[in-house]
């Protein structure tokens, strides 16, 4: 898979809010945080724009994330935020300035979209990272969010988890996809679902009930999304929901489940997703994890 050119000092990001609404307030301090890098920052229209849910009209969210895919200038794009509202105009989208100058695109939850997209029609790898929201002063030298700097200038990363009773040990090397559970669920049966055969997977979810994670895996599973992987990492599972009636079944043993006829690794504890601790992950870039009794180790492999 192709990879956009990594940053140096004096690169330029661009900052846009393509699904749900983000302040200005809440952005502007992510602009400070990344000038102290060595960047040069353009600001979107949809910063701070608001229409109902979203950061704007479809149409308006449409045109800043285009003029910001084809400027030539830009050499990476941080979202604002998630929520919902890439699906809505995703299909208009057009690939081909951007290929031609391919940048960093960067944000998660409802951005898998956007990610998957590129990875589906333009073979193109992109950062599961932190959005503005995790720009803080008290966590601005933060270990997970100096990984999006790392992984913006090509920095060599690795992560270690916790052991976990859950996992399955074993090794894999290959190119990382995935992102939200109901996301890719979502994608399913579209231009931009992921294709995951040959991959290691990540996924990772918040705020769903126990019930829907399993149907959302099981859709996973019928599609063959899981049949041929290298491997499964498990990210954050935040506020999960049960109902009055219990499910029966712990997220981390619905995940289980469905991949108990499988005998790829499987590591569970991955410290990213939409948890205080969102560690930068290159999808479309090969790494190397081994599971053992120690835990697990994903390496970004140069």
């Amino acid at each position: 898979m192709k990879q956009p050119p990594f940053l140096k000092a004096g690169s330029t990001i661009g900052i846009t809010c393509p699904s749900g609404y983000v302040s200005a307030e809440r952005v502007a301090y992510a602009i400070t945080v990344l000038e102290k890098w060595g960047f040069n920052v353009k600001q979107g229209k949809t910063i701070g724009s608001e229409h109902f849910y979203f950061s704007g009209t479809d149409s308006e969210r449409l045109a800043d994330l285009q003029t910001m895919m084809n400027d030539p200038e830009l050499d990476a794009i941080l979202m604002g935020r998630g929520g919902y509202g890439m699906s809505r105009i995703i299909d208009d989208l057009d690939l081909r300035a951007f290929l031609k100058k391919p940048k960093w695109v960067c944000g998660f939850s409802d951005i898998t979209v956007l990610h998957n997209h590129l990875q589906a029609c333009g073979n193109m790898a992109s950062l599961h990272s932190p959005m503005c929201g995790a720009f803080k002063p008290e966590t601005e030298n933060e270990p997970y969010l100096q990984t999006l700097l790392a992984a913006l200038t090509g920095t060599a990363l690795q992560y270690e988890t916790p052991p976990s009773p859950f996992n399955r040990h074993g090794e894999a090397t290959a190119e990382v996809t995935g992102g939200n559970l109901a996301i890719l669920a979502h994608l399913t049966g579209s231009v931009s679902e992921a294709d995951t055969a040959g991959k290691i997977l990540f996924i990772e979810d918040i705020g769903e009930h126990l019930y829907n994670a399993d149907r959302m895996l099981l859709n996973l599973k019928r599609a063959g999304k899981l049949d041929n992987i290298n491997a499964l990492i498990v990210g954050g599972f935040t506020e999960m929901q049960d109902t009055e009636r219990p499910f029966g079944q712990t997220i981390e043993e619905i995940i289980s489940d469905k991949v108990k006829e499988y005998d790829y690794p499987v590591c569970f504890n991955f410290p990213a997703g939409h948890q205080d601790i969102n560690y930068t992950l290159t999808l479309g870039a090969t790494h190397k994890l081994v599971v053992g009794d120690n835990g697990g180790v994903l390496t970004l492999r140069p």
